[in-house]
């Protein structure tokens, strides 16, 4: 029981910062599910509470959305998705994180601290950050800073970029977590799986409905910032969890 009430607060803390800006179930919820269940099973818990949270959240943002750009994300993330799970299977998930996070960083480090954030144009860039983003999704569990660097360098308006996520994030934890399943990934839960889908489900609106009162107190560029921030905690978090495990094997 106690591992789930952990796992729900860790929804409900990414939920929240996700209806903010965009980002947050991911980020938050891989690194406390992979301590708590381990990472192939914590990865796939987050896919599957990410599918729930941007399914939700697409719901309450659904006229911000723009679909043609999140229907080519999601075509795209595919091979990246498969590619993640061939790949899980073949190298040790320590080494992929530490290849992840480092990927991570220092894309961030360039964006945030190049003179000026290079531009790129959607059409150049949309179909490798969908690749790069299911592939980070598949293999870590966190799919966010991909998105939060192309839509920096694409100069995509917060708002849209926000809502734009909730079904990429959501297609993305669908089709990872399947990927698993047939793969053979499964965890045990501490309660019956419907009273494990219930709570799921009430602290993710319980979330939304949080979000949403902060999102009209919070401006562009500080949910910007807050996104930003969040990608980075994220790519820490995945490095030094690959790194605390090769040394400790």
């Amino acid at each position: 029981m106690s591992i789930l009430l952990a796992a729900l607060a860790a929804v409900l803390v990414g939920t929240i910062l996700q209806r903010v800006s965009g980002t947050g179930v991911g980020l938050v919820v891989a690194p406390v599910l992979s301590l708590l269940m381990g990472p192939g099973a914590g990865v796939l818990a987050t896919n599957a509470a990410t599918t729930c949270s941007g399914f939700l959240i697409t719901l309450s943002v659904r006229r911000l959305v723009e679909w043609r750009h999140a229907a080519v994300l999601v075509a795209a993330a595919v091979p990246g998705i498969v590619a993640g799970a061939v790949v899980v299977r073949h190298v040790p998930s320590a080494w992929l994180q530490v290849a992840v996070g480092s990927v991570v960083l220092a894309g961030l480090a360039i964006t945030r601290f190049s003179p000026a954030t290079p531009y790129a144009s959607r059409r150049a860039t949309v179909v490798p950050a969908g690749v790069i983003g299911g592939f980070f999704n598949a293999t870590a569990g966190v799919a966010a800073p991909a998105m939060v660097i192309y839509s920096r360098v694409t100069r995509w308006d917060q708002v849209h970029f926000a809502a734009t996520m909730q079904p990429v994030f959501m297609s993305m934890g669908a089709l990872s977590a399947a990927s698993k399943l047939v793969a053979g990934v499964h965890f045990a839960l501490p309660v019956p799986a419907l009273v494990a889908v219930v709570a799921l489900v009430l602290t993710v609106l319980a979330g939304i409905a949080i979000g949403t009162w902060l999102a009209r107190h919070m401006s562009k560029a500080t949910a910007q910032k807050l996104a930003m921030t969040l990608a980075t905690v994220g790519g820490v978090v995945v490095l030094a969890r690959g790194t605390i495990t090769l040394l400790t094997a």
